[in-house]
């Protein structure tokens, strides 16, 4: 076994784990200032549908369990520029990179002849695949707001396709061109997005010529296991024909029940009568993920008017709107154009469905035992949550939500402490009822550490903190879906996860395939579970994680050169052994995937937030990471032209994840890197790569970075605009950075108001701190705690066009200090 050398300490390198913990006090508020009013706020949900950003552009509510969208031939669901429109599908999620995501119980209107030889010929059931009927459609009138969708489909003579979401149920409204006699409602089960597969299905027509429901079985996400969805549909008026297509034929008059098996055609056709007027059919919908019994009540709770008549699409719609207006307005802007507003607000909008609701009207839902529970605790009800992209949410858009949605953010805290009481531990990537094992490290310990610290755990922190010690100091027993930390047999008893891509995984990831960057987010997580550890009274469990929260160090290479850039050290995978790992050729490139998983080791460098100055120390001091940064964001090249350099000098393309050596500012491991400038007294450096960074987001469909990851992206959006951003994970502190626009206002969901104001920003143009007053008084320090901005006080920023070297938060006394548990 290779023998560890630890880091020749230059110094600096312990001053992350001496230092006092520094929490800045509460404050009075000052006298309000007149609010601002909520405006226009414009969502444009087409952001995001191109290049990969893989949001939908359809009708969803809040964190709503249903959603309407089109889909095309893109495996996410839908891309801007697909040429045909298959359908729409009730279930979507919003900017996911893997495959099968969604798109169950797909309708399309048609018209046409459905009989022997017709326009869909009843002895053919092939002219019941969704990509042969596919409808055309146009952009020109197409709308895509915060809860409703239009769009012009330019197939079967032309119709008019609407859609509106409420939590648990959503209405779509078809008008067919005037003189068309007939048209058809094709309600396909057995076929879903692209990439996603249909195990099994299975429908009725209801006896009152107005309903139907039944089940879909898919096997999601990214080759994960089996979940169902049970829906009904309720149209505003009779059908006057109907059938059933199915692997066996298409049987015209069919209401089953009827079942199909995996990858088998399987659907209905409702006809309606549009003459005399009635050219238009509304469909209002409710699906579940406990039973049929769910989607009824679903039905009942959100779409169906006091007499039991389905709600009217109007009238949906305005609910809709007006649930989303309340959304949005609990933050007000002032400044900028149309369109940044509009990229401003979309971003709240895409940070803001996810994770979806879970559980039905009467408070069921389905857990990871696949048992059905009810959400009450202590007598109260509460919404349990699902779908959990914990590698990616648990560093911009938890924080968003913690600080604007609090009663949010404690359900959200609560769902993920049940999965690991149903489930038998705790989650990494939760897709429905079960854990897909997606991604790698351990996402779930700063995510709830974060939620504890930001107060969304209160009366539960024992029982969070023992579900994250056994996560931390075990492994799940084989007969568990879940991986969890599959790497802690090495981590514990050598300090590193092993590189080793012949350990067999339960799931398309695990760590010791990425055993470097697992080891930087093992790490990572113990220094965030160590200032839990800490305020809980855990002494020897904070002193024991603390030390493991340098266990970075022991994957740090010194004699790695980046010859291209004369950089020397660098993070590095070790094997199974304990030795370096090394190519065929004896050596080791830096730019090389080999051990990180969607990454190199000039982005995972920097995931080492819980201990700053030991790594500038790594780097041989401040001088020389601050000039590793420059390299690492083409620096001179941002100044010069910041619009050219992010498209040509950074990492360009969702999936460029390898063999990079620059910011990928489309993917999470290096999201925070901007902010490292700032944390060695650099924080003008950190406002150029962040006004240079937010050109990449615009008012047009490829107007987000990369895949949006549930809102991932579009929450770090709205920190660097605001000028706020979330620091180490359980520290309580987000630091301060120049912000996009003149004024805002945040409403806290305490009853409290944060008031941002930087007269002198204008959007596209930097601008540099000149000085930070809080609440009235002059404020030096680089950050604010958690308690201070919950106050509710006015942050103003006044800012300069030149940077001042020596200004404002250059001074190391006003830089973060190490927080509680990893000061020793």
């Amino acid at each position: 076994m290779a023998t560890f050398h630890p880091l020749r300490t230059r110094g600096l390198a312990t001053l992350g784990l001496l230092a006092g913990f520094y929490l800045l006090p509460a404050t009075v508020p000052q006298a309000e200032a007149a609010p601002l009013s909520a405006g226009s706020m414009p969502v444009n949900t087409f952001i995001g549908t191109q290049d990969d950003g893989n949001t939908f552009p359809g009708a969803s509510a809040p964190f709503g369990m249903i959603q309407v969208s089109p889909t095309g031939e893109h495996y996410a669901g839908w891309r801007y520029n697909d040429t045909r429109i298959r359908g729409f599908g009730h279930s979507y999620l919003s900017g996911a990179g893997c495959w099968e995501q969604g798109g169950q119980l797909s309708v399309l209107p048609v018209t046409g002849r459905i009989a022997p030889g017709g326009d869909f010929d009843t002895a053919k059931v092939g002219s019941f695949d969704h990509k042969r009927y596919a409808a055309e459609y146009t952009h020109a009138g197409e709308v895509g707001q915060a809860g409703y969708y239009k769009v012009q489909l330019t197939s079967y003579g032309g119709i008019t396709a609407e859609a509106t979401a409420l939590t648990r149920a959503a209405a779509e409204r078809y008008s067919f061109a005037a003189g068309a006699p007939t048209g058809h409602v094709l309600v396909n089960l057995g076929q879903a997005n692209e990439k996603h597969s249909v195990v099994g299905s299975e429908l009725r027509v209801g006896d009152d010529q107005r309903s139907i429901e039944g089940k879909i079985t898919t096997k999601s996400f990214c080759g994960g296991a089996q979940y169902t969805t049970w829906f009904r549909m309720v149209f505003d008026r009779p059908f006057v024909a109907h059938g059933i297509w199915d692997g066996a034929g298409a049987w015209p008059g069919a209401k089953g029940p009827s079942h199909q098996g995996e990858a088998r055609p399987h659907g209905a056709w409702l006809s309606f009568d549009l003459q005399g007027g009635k050219s238009a059919v509304t469909a209002v919908s409710a699906i579940s993920h406990v039973d049929a019994e769910g989607a009824r009540i679903n039905l009942r709770a959100e779409g169906l008017a006091p007499g039991g008549e389905p709600l009217s699409f109007d009238a949906m719609r305005a609910r809709a709107e007006a649930n989303w207006q309340r959304e949005l307005s609990s933050v007000r802007i002032e400044g900028g154009s149309v369109d940044d507003r509009t990229v401003f607000y979309t971003a709240l909008y895409h940070s803001l469905l996810q994770p979806l609701t879970g559980s039905d009207a009467d408070g069921r839902y389905r857990g990871y035992d696949d048992g059905v529970h009810t959400a009450k605790h202590q007598g109260k009800d509460w919404t349990y949550y699902e779908f959990f992209s914990l590698w990616d949410t648990y560093r911009t858009q938890n924080q968003l939500l913690a600080l604007l949605r609090p009663e949010r953010a404690r359900d959200i805290a609560y769902s993920v402490l049940k999965i690991r009481e149903q489930g038998g531990w705790l989650p990494r990537w939760g897709y429905a009822n079960f854990e897909t094992n997606i991604m790698t490290g351990d996402p779930v310990t700063p995510f709830l550490v974060d939620l504890w610290r930001l107060g969304a755990l209160k009366g539960r922190e024992r029982e969070a903190y023992a579900a994250l010690r056994e996560n931390a100091f075990g492994v799940p027993p084989h007969r568990l879906r879940a991986q969890g930390r599959a790497g802690n047999p090495s981590y514990l008893s050598q300090g590193f996860v092993q590189y080793d891509r012949g350990f067999v995984s339960k799931g398309m990831d695990v760590d010791p395939h990425h055993g470097a960057s697992s080891t930087l987010e093992y790490a990572l997580a113990d220094g965030a579970l160590a200032q839990m550890a800490q305020a809980l009274g855990h002494k020897q469990d904070a002193k024991l994680l603390a030390q493991r929260a340098l266990n970075w160090r022991r994957i740090w290479d010194e004699s790695v050169l980046d010859a291209a850039t004369s950089q020397r050290g660098f993070p590095r995978p070790r094997r199974p052994d304990g030795s370096w790992f090394t190519e065929l050729n004896g050596g080791y490139d830096p730019r090389s995937e080999r051990g990180f998983h969607e990454g190199t080791a000039w982005q995972y460098q920097w995931l080492v937030p819980q201990d700053i100055p030991g790594l500038v120390a790594a780097m041989g001091g401040q001088p020389q990471a601050a000039q590793r940064l420059d390299h690492f964001f083409d620096y001179p090249a941002l100044l010069a032209d910041p619009a050219a350099a992010v498209r040509k000098s950074w990492v360009v393309g969702p999936y460029s994840y390898y063999s990079q050596f620059r910011y990928n500012p489309n993917n999470e491991p290096d999201l925070h890197a901007p902010w490292v400038y700032t944390l060695i007294g650099q924080p003008w450096k950190t406002a150029t790569v962040l006004r240079a960074a937010e050109t990449l987001f615009g008012n047009a469909p490829n107007g987000v970075t990369g895949n949006d990851d549930l809102g991932t992206m579009s929450a770090w959006y709205l920190f660097s605009a605001l000028g706020l951003y979330p620091d180490m994970p359980g520290s309580g502190r987000f630091l301060l950075h120049a912000p996009r626009f003149a004024r805002a206002e945040i409403d806290l969901g305490t009853g409290r108001t944060l008031r941002i104001e930087a007269p002198e920003a204008k959007p596209g143009e930097r601008r540099f701190v000149e000085s930070v007053n809080w609440a009235g008084r002059a404020h030096h320090p680089v950050w604010l705690s958690w308690e201070a901005l919950q106050s509710g006080a006015t942050l103003s920023f006044k800012l300069s066009p030149q940077p001042d070297p020596q200004g404002w938060g250059t001074r190391a006394r006003d830089l973060p200090h190490a927080p509680a548990g990893l000061a020793h």
